[in-house]
């Protein structure tokens, strides 16, 4: 029987796998198998991890840890070391690495192999002890924080101590006497924490190790990470564990480790970036524990190894056709590179290296759309800082993550996100972040720290989160006991507003203000190369003059939703729709739509006049129309109030009287001021709260209630509405057909398209259309002129779906209002399921998304497929779409892609990103699959 084979050697495993071998392990067996400067080590797969993790039991299996010790012995041959030996100790690195990567949130412990015995040896070997300590004192915190679960904050408080004591500024500060006796209390600390001592056996080290690493996969950041990133089980599952002999970068002033870009990850420049420090290891560097020195510091430094990282940037470019975020260290003068992987940039940098790449035949347009995710634009759509404001800079610390945001500052993650939870707005202020503070990124708009550099965990996970962060503000302090910080010399207390900018570094005290995006040329290139890509036409739901002009400038082919009741709410018009509804006969309502027929007119020809030729769907009243009048308990209160409001004045006419009865000459000191605010008093009670006006409340109270439903959602709303008050629709269908009219006798081009919302039968729709016709007749005659136009439907009522192939004979046009319709298809109330199951739901796995963010379809998604079948096969050419909240969403674009849609409509900010969606959808669609 064949074993499973877990363990691969760097020059044996698959470069291509990153499944089996996660993203790290797979390029560290592809670097060294092209040659470049790797050390020797080995790869235990993801599968390994799966089983571990089934396993539910401590221990790695006899079988794996077998492999493993097969693969240490073969290090063992190639770098002439011996695993725990005295004289010439093999030390290694333990390291995780996904398919997808996931920087800082799973585990690492470097130096395994070094312990009480192995100690004397690498000393004389050396002949550095304070390298060996700084080694040993590294690998008991990581091991003990990883694999015994302590945690840093012990540790941490050993080291800030003893560097009080040794009056050392910094850890490279500490001589080998400090750094001694930093091991010998963190043996103390292992003891006191977990009452057994630090574990001496290397192997037992190094499957503790293994295991910790395989348990990171379920830790709470990761599990964060990858619901945040919207990473599935299909896109990595399980993490590998990559076993790599130790260099060193803190032997001495010839070593250094460092971070690098093989571009600039905050701009797109084509010039080598990152970071680095003297005498140090490469967790140094990303954790943000002292800052580094920018990259080119190196060249006068080390000139030599300088060019080897020039050289090394252009090989790891040609080869994997990305831009590559990579660590190195430099032990003796000697490059070693230790990891490589896509870097993670914010969308500004993605579209300036797609266009780049492509100019430089690295790359097709086709792999320069697919390498930008579409819901990364919206990174591009946000506000930005206003150049005017006239602000002092507080301070200024290093731009680490580009863009602005403001916030109440929070100095820990758990703080953040309590407070993100309800609604609030916060700047998550650290020393340096961790790994474990993940969940306080996902919740802050921004961050800000006082140690760390642009290459620090802070600015990474920031960049791949498109959020503004400035770290390596050194003169900032901060105490967490109290809850304050000094920021250059100004105090601030846990809950104070704070402005940054990771473009440019600056931090503000209080609110800035922001002023909107501006396109970059650039993504006017990569979204002109998308367009010719894309089948799916994109849309834009948009209600006003001014939401059209955005959805133009944004690359709108159209609006595909313009909801004519948003136009009602404006304060010059809800009280003209108020007296429309409130109407008691029809006259009074037609004198009411007769003023609301000009504003509805000059409305619609203003954005026929923006799209000018390009399609325009107007849907008819949709809402019942009780949401244009207050509420009943609002109306009660208020004539409540109103009325005791008049018994207290009327109430207070006898004051005089009164006074003047208990106390003649206090009457007579006060009496002119008395009448003053008697006669106001009165005035006031004449002129609001005459008995008249308080009857109207009550005649507007009283329709409230008579228009009042049990379910307003599935009641007398949309077509329902229009054919029990046809002058509405009618005065709606005029509005357009005038304004379309008016736009052509001006020169312009017109394309109207009318809606019908909430049909559910064909008798429907002719009702509204005899209306259309009719109007139509009269237009064209009274401007001489032909007004053409198109007529559909909404699809929103499951009945509809079921009745397409009918409805299709007089509908030319249909568009899935796929909010309605989910709630329908579910039976769900979308206000209650949000506010009370659906979290649970999606916290077990019952549903994998909440159906009115992200298209349902296995079951809205079905229902669409067969009433577009229906429906084409009544008329073949018919134009189908979707203005639903979902439409804008990447894969729903992709499922109506291969439904063969005809367009997608969704708000302007996100049209750019369907723009983008639409060309994936093309460029991928013989990997979709609705199973």
């Amino acid at each position: 029987m064949t074993t499973k084979k877990f363990v691969y050697a760097f020059e044996e495993g698959d470069g291509k796998n990153k499944k089996l071998l996660g993203g790290k392990g797979a390029n560290l067996c592809d670097m060294t198998q092209i040659g470049l400067p790797v050390p020797p080590g080995f790869v235990i797969t993801t599968e390994a991890c799966l089983a571990y993790l089934a396993q539910k039991k401590k221990g790695l299996d006899a079988e794996l840890m077998g492999q493993i010790k097969g693969a240490m012995a073969d290090l063992e041959q190639k770098t002439g070391k011996r695993f725990g030996d005295p004289k010439n100790p093999l030390l290694v690195s333990v390291r995780s690495g996904a398919a997808i990567s996931m920087p800082g949130m799973m585990d690492t412990i470097l130096n395994l192999g070094l312990n009480k015995e192995t100690l004397p040896g690498l000393i004389e070997q050396t002949q550095n002890e304070r390298f060996v300590y700084d080694a040993y004192r590294r690998v008991i915190q990581l091991f003990s924080s990883v694999g015994l679960g302590l945690g840093d904050e012990p540790f941490d408080d050993v080291f800030d101590d003893v560097k009080k004591k040794y009056k050392a500024a910094q850890d490279v500060d500490l001589d080998a006497k400090g750094l001694r006796e930093i091991c010998d209390r963190f043996m103390q600390v292992v003891q006191q924490k977990t009452g057994t001592p630090f574990p001496q056996d290397p192997y037992v080290q190094l499957e503790m190790a293994v295991e910790a690493v395989f348990r990171s996969w379920m830790g709470k950041r990761a599990v964060d990470y990858r619901r945040e990133f919207g990473i599935t089980t299909e896109m990595a599952s399980g993490t590998a564990v990559n076993i790599c002999t130790m260099v060193f970068g803190n032997m001495g002033n010839d070593c250094a480790t460092g971070v690098a870009f093989t571009r600039n990850p905050a701009t797109g420049e084509n010039r080598l970036y990152g970071e680095y420090m003297i005498n140090a290891q490469g967790e140094d560097v990303v954790a943000g524990i002292r800052t580094p020195k920018p990259i080119r510091e190196l060249r006068p430094e080390m000139p030599e190894v300088y060019q080897e990282l020039e050289k090394l940037r252009h090989t790891l470019e040609k080869r994997y056709r990305e831009v590559q975020d990579f660590e190195f260290t430099i032990e003796k003068s000697k490059l070693y590179c230790l990891q490589t992987r896509n870097g993670k940039m914010n969308a500004a940098a993605f579209i300036k290296t797609s266009i780049d790449m492509v100019n430089e035949g690295l790359i097709t347009e086709d792999q320069a759309i697919l390498r930008i995710k579409p819901d990364m634009l919206a990174q591009l759509l946000y506000p930005r800082l206003d150049p005017e404001a006239k602000v002092e800079i507080l301070t200024t610390g290093l731009p680490a993550s580009p863009g602005a945001a403001w916030g109440k500052i929070v100095f820990d993650a758990d703080r953040a996100e309590s407070k993100s939870k309800l609604g609030e707005k916060v700047i998550l202020v650290r020393e340096e972040t961790k790994p474990d503070d993940i969940h306080g990124f996902f919740a802050a708009q921004g961050i800000l720290t006082s140690r760390g550099g642009k290459t620090s965990h802070a600015a990474v996970v920031a960049r791949s989160m498109g959020k503004p962060c400035v770290s390596g503000c050194e003169n900032m302090t901060i105490s967490y006991a109290t809850r304050e910080a000094v920021i250059a010399g100004v105090p601030l207390r846990e809950g104070d507003v704070l402005t940054i900018d990771g473009t440019t570094g600056n931090v503000f005290q209080g609110r800035v203000p922001t002023i909107e995006p501006e396109f970059v040329e650039d993504l006017l290139v990569l979204l002109e190369w998308a367009d010719e890509i894309s089948e799916l036409d994109v849309m834009a739901n948009a209600d006003t003059p001014e939401a059209v002009k955005k959805a133009k400038k944004y690359g709108a082919m159209g609006i595909g939703l313009c909801r004519t009741e948003r136009m009602f709410n404006q304060p010059d018009r809800l009280p003209i729709v108020q007296e429309m509804i409130l109407a008691e006969s029809t006259d009074e309502r037609q004198a009411s739509i007769n003023r609301l027929l000009p504003i509805q007119r000059e409305d619609f020809k203003e954005i026929f006049r923006i799209m000018n030729g390009y399609p325009v769907t107007i849907r008819l009243l949709d809402p019942p129309i009780h949401e244009f009048l207050p509420s009943a308990d609002e109306l009660i209160q208020e004539i409540t109030h109103l009325r005791e409001l008049r018994k207290t004045i009327e109430g207070m006419a006898t004051l005089p009287d009164t006074l003047r009865m208990l106390d003649p000459q206090l009457h007579e000191r006060y009496s002119a001021n008395l009448e003053a605010i008697t006669l106001g008093l009165e005035e006031l009670k004449n002129k609001h709260l005459a008995e008249t006006l308080i009857e109207a409340k009550e005649v507007v109270l009283r329709k409230v209630r008579a228009l009042a439903e049990t379910n307003p959602m599935l009641g007398h709303r949309g077509v329902r509405l229009g054919i029990t008050y046809p002058e509405i629709y009618s005065m709606q269908i005029r509005a357009i057909l005038e304004a379309a009219a008016e736009h052509i006798k001006s020169g312009g081009r017109i394309s109207p398209e009318i809606m019908v919302p909430q049909v559910c039968t064909l008798e429907e729709l002719k009702w509204v259309h005899r209306y259309v016709s009719q109007i139509h007749k009269e237009v064209e005659k009274k401007f001489r002129i032909d007004v053409p136009f198109h007529f559909g439907t909404m699809i929103e009522v499951v009945r509809a779906c079921m009745r397409a192939g009918r409805i299709a004979e007089l509908a030319e046009f249909m568009s899935f209002g796929t909010n309605d319709l989910t709630q329908a298809t579910f039976s769900f109330s979308r206000e209650d399921a949000e506010n009370k199951f659906l979290p649970l739901y999606k916290e077990h796995e019952i549903l994998q998304h909440n159906p009115f963010e992200v298209l349902d379809i296995k079951g809205v998604g079905r229902l669409m497929m067969i009433t577009m079948e229906w429906a084409r096969k009544t008329r073949p050419d018919m134009k189908v779409g979707i203005c639903g909240e979902q439409g804008g969403h990447p894969d729903a674009i992709r499922f109506c892609h291969y439904i063969k849609m005809s367009y997608v409509s969704c708000s302007p900010p996100r049209v750019p990103i369907a723009r983008l969606a639409a060309a994936h959808a093309k460029l991928t669609e013989a990997e979709f699959s609705l199973v």
